[in-house]
């Protein structure tokens, strides 16, 4: 198990791709950060995506689809472009942004990619946003005591995972700076790290379960 140790800061200058990542902030707005692989984007994700909006007040939405999680394996992941498309088939209205934001940054960490828009747009509130069960291996990201001081982190509970997340490394560390739910709303302007646990009715679809009917319905489409 690769437990992650601190991140070294990457430059945020330098890439000119990275002066048009598809999206526009103004100083005050609160700011969702949604990523993952996406690898199908699926209602659950959409689920996440919603709650955390509604529950903490969030004016925009980024789903920063990544070119590749370092902790999964890459024969197993589509192409960037198909994701980014799939996942902005689930989304609706301008407070929902889905981007490959990370490919223009030059970023393969989370970390690197928070520190990066945090320097390109100042006086933005950036929350972090994931499901129960990133919370469950969250220890295992690189500068993981980082991102808990770099921006406020919102979770939003997942089936079959919700209990055991809470009890994770990374939850049990930050287990002082944990904000009651109902304060939710506050998380965007808190002072880090801070976290909220955000509960709510279960989405029981998963990216790994729509994969295997995928290969089950090639396979069979073989014979």
């Amino acid at each position: 198990m690769w437990f992650a140790g601190p991140a070294r800061r990457a430059p945020v200058a330098g890439r000119p791709q990275a002066l048009r990542l598809g999206f526009s902030l103004t100083r005050g707005m609160k700011v969702g950060l949604y990523g993952g692989s996406f690898n199908p984007a699926h209602d659950g994700h959409a689920h996440v995506a919603e709650t955390a909006k509604r529950r903490l007040g969030l004016d925009r939405v980024i789903w920063l689809v990544s070119p590749q999680n370092p902790l999964k394996s890459r024969h197993e992941t589509a192409d960037l472009d198909e994701r980014i498309a799939g996942a902005r088939a689930l989304t609706q209205g301008i407070d929902m942004i889905v981007v490959g934001a990370e490919t223009k940054l030059g970023s393969t960490y989370t970390i690197d990619t928070i520190r990066s828009l945090k320097a390109r747009y100042p006086g933005v509130h950036f929350v972090w946003i994931m499901g129960a069960d990133s919370l469950a291996t969250f220890h295992r990201w690189k500068g993981w005591t980082q991102i808990m001081h770099e921006v406020p982190v919102a979770v939003v509970s997942r089936p079959w995972i919700s209990l055991k997340s809470r009890f994770s490394p990374a939850a049990l560390r930050f287990a002082r700076f944990r904000l009651p739910s109902h304060a939710a709303v506050s998380l965007a302007g808190s002072k880090t790290p801070a976290w909220a646990f955000l509960f709510g009715r279960f989405n029981f679809q998963s990216s790994t379960a729509l994969r295997e009917r995928q290969q089950r319905s090639r396979t069979s489409g073989k014979g």
